[in-house]
Parts: C-alpha cells; sequence; structure tokens
C-alpha cells in the first residue's frame, strides 16, 4: 500500500508518497508527476512517515538544516541512486555543478554532465534530495522541476549568495 499526504510549504503545496514507511515521493503538486493509477494509494496524513517529514520541512524552512531526515526510498535505476546519494552529500548552503557530479562518479567510466543531470530531473524527492543546489558549470542557475523561481527561494532561504552566480537565469 502506498500512502499519501499534501503538505503545505512556503513554496507551495506539496505531495508525498510512502511505502512501508518510507518516502518514495515528495513532488510539487502542480507537477503531476505521480503515477496515474493511483487505485491502490491511500491518502493517510497520519502516518509516522508523515509526521517526520513536517517536522523535517519545519525546520528546513526556519532557515536550519534539519538534522535527521525521514527514511527514504526513492524507487530508480542503480545509476540514478548513485546520483541521488551524492546529491544527499552536497551541504546545506553549497551548491556543485553537474560536471563535479560526473567527475565524483567517475568521468572515466563513461559518466557525462548529461547523464547526471537527467538523473538529478529524475529526483523523486524534492528538497530533501537536494537537487536545487545543482548548478551550471559556469555558475548559472539551470533548470529545476519545481521552476527557477523555487530553486532561488531555496537557496536563498539556505544561504546561497545568488549574486555569485553571475548568470542566473529566468
Amino acid at each position: 500500500m502506498i500512502y499519501t499526504c499534501v503538505i503545505d510549504t512556503p513554496v507551495g503545496a506539496m505531495r508525498a508518497a510512502a511505502e512501508n514507511n518510507a518516502l518514495i515521493r515528495l513532488d510539487f503538486t502542480e507537477r503531476q508527476r505521480f503515477t496515474p493509477d493511483t487505485a491502490d494509494w491511500s491518502d493517510a496524513p497520519q502516518e509516522p512517515v508523515f509526521e517526520q517529514l513536517r517536522e523535517w520541512l519545519a525546520t528546513y524552512f526556519s532557515g536550519k538544516s534539519p538534522a535527521i531526515t525521514p527514511p527514504l526510498n526513492p524507487h530508480g535505476t542503480a545509476f540514478r541512486h548513485s546520483v541521488w546519494d551524492l546529491l544527499l552529500q552536497i551541504p546545506y548552503g553549497e551548491t556543485t555543478s553537474y560536471g563535479e557530479l560526473a567527475h565524483k562518479l567517475g568521468s572515466s567510466k563513461g559518466f557525462s554532465a548529461r547523464a547526471v543531470g537527467g538523473a538529478v530531473g529524475h529526483n523523486p524527492i524534492n528538497i530533501i534530495i537536494p537537487c536545487h543546489r545543482v548548478i551550471g558549470a559556469d555558475g548559472s542557475l539551470t533548470g529545476y522541476g519545481g521552476g527557477l523561481d523555487r530553486k532561488r527561494a531555496l537557496l536563498t532561504l539556505e544561504g546561497v549568495r545568488l549574486s555569485d552566480h553571475l548568470k542566473n537565469r529566468s
């Protein structure tokens, strides 16, 4: 059984989904990335993992780095998991580039910044797996599934000086 709930945040409503008491998705409600076949899904905002998620989000949106992360179990390929694991290592308030992530994965193994970008773009657990902290090699704010306005808001909340990123795109 997959349980879901909607949580309001300062940057918009988000839908969370959990299975076996671990988050499998957290996305902005208007993105419609959730599987259309939701017959086995149940609205259950009282699930313990959603309580942990609410605490995490409250801490995050108060401008602090949450100390404890709810259990995560995003569904994806082994390559995507390796990228998402690297995203989880980006410190609060810092950024990295797609190229730097590819280098950490081992560019000698053929992992390109483009392939990393594809995995980042398929991140199913927004904000907690911080894909918003990935920027272009030239310092530009590149695409974010939640929109560049949200990306700017999240980075600003974390104390990232956006003036340091000279080519902010809209």
